[in-house]
C-alpha cells in the first residue's frame, strides 16, 4: 500500500514523501481500515519536525486522524463490523491507504454525516469539546479564547454558544474577525488593532472573564491573562507562535490566577466510559443538526503532501486541509 513516510526529523514540506509499504495485519482486539480521508492537524505536523510531546522512531509514518470503511477485524476484535464507514482518532500512521487501529475506538458514522465533516470528528471537535469541559464552566460566564479563527476555536464558540457560554475571541488580524463573523461567530476582537482593549470592554462590559484558553503563547498568553478575573483559570492548549508563555507576574499573584495544561494525551484516557459517550454524543448531534460546521480548505493527494503542508500552515485558512489516499 502507499502511505507517508519522514526517513528523520524535519519540515514536513521537505521530509514527508508516498512509499509502499506492506499493508498492516489487523491482530487481537484490532480492525483494518481502508482510509477515504485523513486532516493535517497543527500536532501531526508538529510531531513530523519532531517539536512534539510524542516523538516516533525513524523512519515513521505520519497522520493520526481518518475516516475510512472497515475491511478486517482481528481475533476477539469488539467493534463495528466489516462494511461500517467510521471515524477514529489516535491512529498513529493514518496518511496512508490503509491503517490498523483498535476496534473498539472506532465510531460508526451516521449515514447523513459526510466524508469531510466525519474524518475530523475527533481529535479538534472532540477536544474542543473536551476543553470546554475542563474549563468547568456553566450557562451564561464569560471565558476569552486565541485563535479564535483556528478549528478548535471555532468548534468551543459553537460549543460554548449551545451551552450558553459566552466566548470573546481574539484573533491577530482584523480580517479574521469578518470570517468568523460570515460563519455567524461574534464577539471577535482583533488584537492587531491599538484599541482592541477598548472593543473588549465594549462587548463584555462589567461581567467577570472566569477562564481563558491559550494556544499561542508569548506575550498573547500574558494579553489572555490580563483579561481574567479574580480567580481565574487560563488553560494553556497549545504555542503556535512560542513555547514560552509572557505572563505579568502581578497578574498573577494579585488575580490569584491558576495557570493548568491540557494535553489530550493525558485527559482523554483519564476521562470515564460514560463522559466519553456523552461528549461525543453532543457532537455528533450538532453536526448532523448543522450547528456544529467543519469547514474544508482543500483535499490533497498524498503525492502532494508539500503543498498540503504549506496550505495547512497558510494564515487566513478557513477550513482543514485534508489527505485523500
Amino acid at each position: 500500500m502507499r502511505a507517508l513516510v519522514q526517513p528523520q526529523f524535519g519540515d514536513p514540506s521537505e521530509v514527508l514523501s508516498v512509499e509502499e509499504v506492506p499493508t498492516p495485519e489487523p491482530g487481537p482486539g484490532q480492525a483494518l481500515v481502508r482510509v477515504l480521508l485523513s486532516p493535517i492537524h497543527n500536532h501531526d505536523l508538529w510531531t513530523v519536525r519532531g517539536s512534539y510531546g510524542f516523538k516516533p522512531e525513524m523512519p515513521a509514518r505520519a497522520g493520526t486522524e481518518m475516516v475510512g470503511i472497515v475491511e478486517a477485524l482481528g481475533e476477539g476484535a469488539e467493534g463495528p463490523e466489516v462494511g461500517t464507514r467510521v471515524a477514529v482518532g489516535g491512529a498513529f500512521g493514518a496518511w496512508a491507504e490503509y491503517v490498523v487501529a483498535t476496534a473498539k475506538a472506532l465510531i460508526p458514522i451516521p449515514e447523513e454525516m459526510g466524508d469531510e465533516a466525519a474524518s475530523q470528528l475527533v481529535s479538534m471537535p472532540f477536544s474542543a469539546i473536551a476543553l470546554l469541559d475542563f474549563l468547568e464552566v456553566t450557562e451564561g460566564d464569560w471565558i476569552v479564547q486565541n485563535t479564535a479563527n483556528g478549528a478548535v476555536g471555532r468548534m468551543v464558540a459553537q460549543l460554548a454558544k449551545a451551552r450558553g457560554v459566552r466566548v470573546l475571541g481574539l484573533v491577530r488580524r482584523a480580517a479574521g474577525v469578518d470570517e468568523l463573523r460570515e460563519q455567524g461567530i461574534d464577539d471577535v476582537v482583533a488584537t492587531d488593532d491599538d484599541g482592541w482593549r477598548d472593543r473588549v470592554k465594549e462587548i463584555v462590559g462589567d461581567a467577570p472573564i472566569v477562564a481563558g484558553v491559550d494556544s499561542v503563547g508569548g506575550s498573547a498568553a500574558g494579553d489572555v491573562v490580563s483579561l481574567l478575573a479574580e480567580d481565574g483559570v487560563l488553560v494553556v492548549f497549545g504555542a503556535m507562535a512560542s513555547p514560552t508563555l509572557e505572563i505579568a507576574s502581578g497578574d498573577v499573584i494579585f488575580k490569584q490566577v491558576v495557570i493548568k495544561g491540557f494535553w489530550a494525551s493525558k485527559i482523554f484516557p483519564a476521562m470515564s466510559g460514560e463522559k466519553r459517550a456523552e461528549l461525543m454524543g453532543e457532537l455528533v448531534a450538532g453536526i448532523s443538526a448543522g450547528t456544529l460546521t467543519l469547514p474544508v480548505e482543500k483535499v490533497f493527494p498524498l503525492e502532494e503532501i508539500a503543498d498540503a503542508a504549506r496550505a495547512s500552515a497558510q494564515p487566513g485558512r478557513r477550513g482543514k486541509i485534508l489527505l485523500r489516499p
